[in-house]
């Protein structure tokens, strides 16, 4: 099953960049693994899947050392800062950070494991009291302060769009996002401005995102199947 449906969302990947008019090579896939076992995460690197994205720590852990093998791990849950220390000691990318105070922890404990630590900005741009995320107006104060105060890699923005049945509903929080970014690394806010990082796009809407911008998708259903839902689940895939 997940041999399937890992070459059916990477078949619907490349189309889907190919009619919009980008490269399909542009765009990867985080395989969202939270709740998912070490057989299953197996099962997706056999397939060649080598970029895995977790929502809780404890689990997390686990699974990550379980694995010698290279593989690329992102943490997409919410992060407090006294969790900072195991995700940077854990994780190659943090796409969740949305304070300077969640920055600059998890830059202390990256400096301590002499480790390059990359980050992605996340974003509410639906602006949900209930959902995590430095709102759109406060993005370019928080990317100045965390460059200025930090040495974390800045590599663009995430964001979780309210959710709809219909996906097409999901287009103007893409956009939105999209948009920003673009404003913000004409500012040369990002690490690499010519080449910044969106993540947004989830299983039931990533072609929506890639069609706005998406560098990065993150796809758990419709590659592992249905899960069952964990108390503190917040960010969905």
């Amino acid at each position: 099953m997940i041999r399937d449906n890992l070459t059916q969302i990477f078949d619907t990947v490349i189309q889907t960049a190919i009619n919009c008019g980008r490269n399909p090579q542009e765009i990867k896939l985080v395989a969202v693994s939270k709740g998912m076992g070490v057989d299953q995460i197996g099962q997706a690197i056999d397939c060649g899947q080598t970029l895995f994205g977790e929502n809780y720590l404890q689990e997390a852990s686990e699974k990550i050392r379980h694995f010698s093998q290279k593989i690329s791990w992102h943490f997409i849950g919410h992060l407090q800062s006294n969790k900072a220390r195991l995700t940077a000691e854990l994780f190659d990318v943090v796409e969740t950070v949305d304070s300077l105070k969640v920055a600059q922890a998890l830059d202390k404990h990256a400096k301590s494991l002499n480790k390059d630590l990359s980050i992605l900005v996340q974003v509410n741009t639906g602006k949900e009291k209930q959902k995590s995320g430095v709102l759109p107006e406060e993005t370019e104060q928080l990317l100045r302060q965390i460059a200025q105060t930090t040495n974390l890699r800045i590599l663009g923005l995430m964001t979780i769009p309210p959710y709809f049945s219909d996906p097409e509903k999901s287009r103007p929080y893409f956009k939105a996002l999209k948009n920003l970014a673009d404003r913000l690394s004409a500012q040369q806010l990002f690490m690499d401005n010519n080449q910044i990082e969106l993540s947004m796009g989830m299983s039931g809407d990533y072609q929506v995102a890639i069609e706005e911008g998406a560098t990065i998708i993150r796809v758990g259903t419709a590659l592992f199947g249905n899960r069952i839902p964990h108390a503190l689940d917040q960010q969905g895939a």
